[in-house]
């Protein structure tokens, strides 16, 4: 008994469908990889009892990828001397304050199972020039507007909605009322 194996080319037909197919299965599974930061409504957190009594200043704020994956940063004031964005957990782990880097802010701390979030942010109402008013009001709509926190040990790690990552380091508490 002879079998006769007969090999043919694929129709253009056929090759088309094959790509549309596996460029349809990895865009799906891109996509699905892709979605690392949760959902609109969900945030998430460390417990509050992780940041109790801790002082924060932001030491980066990285912009999301450009159109050729270019992450970006943005100016930011650094040290005790530029007034830098500051922010402090109390130590009852209640409350949240700091620094714009123009105004003092305050936010009470919501916690449930997914970690805290920030509720009633307030902050004073000095003018500042504008570059730092605006510096200002973006941190505080990330503040408001976050959806994942994460700390690894003195970096704390705050990622927006927007895809924004504002990257915190942890400073002694000796000057805690700065």
């Amino acid at each position: 008994m002879t079998v006769k194996i007969v090999l043919s080319r694929p129709s253009k037909s056929s090759l088309n469908s094959l790509f549309t197919t596996v460029c349809c299965l990895s865009l799906s599974l891109l996509t699905a990889c892709a979605n690392v930061i949760p959902p609109c409504g969900a945030k998430i957190s460390p417990p509050s009892s992780e940041l109790r009594n801790t002082k924060w200043e932001l030491t980066r704020w990285n912009l999301p990828p450009n159109a050729n994956g270019e992450v970006r940063t943005r100016q930011i004031p650094q040290g005790e001397n530029s007034n830098p964005i500051q922010m402090i957990f109390d130590a009852k782990g209640e409350k949240v304050s700091g620094s714009t880097g123009c105004n003092r802010f305050t936010a009470t701390l919501d916690e449930d199972a997914k970690g805290f979030t920030f509720k009633q942010i307030t902050s004073s109402k000095m003018s500042c020039p504008p570059a730092r008013m605006e510096l200002e009001n973006d941190f505080l709509y990330e503040l408001n507007d976050y959806r994942s926190i994460v700390r690894n040990g003195d970096q704390l790690l705050m990622i927006g909605a927007d895809r924004e990552v504002l990257s915190f380091t942890q400073r002694s508490n000796i000057a805690i009322g700065k």
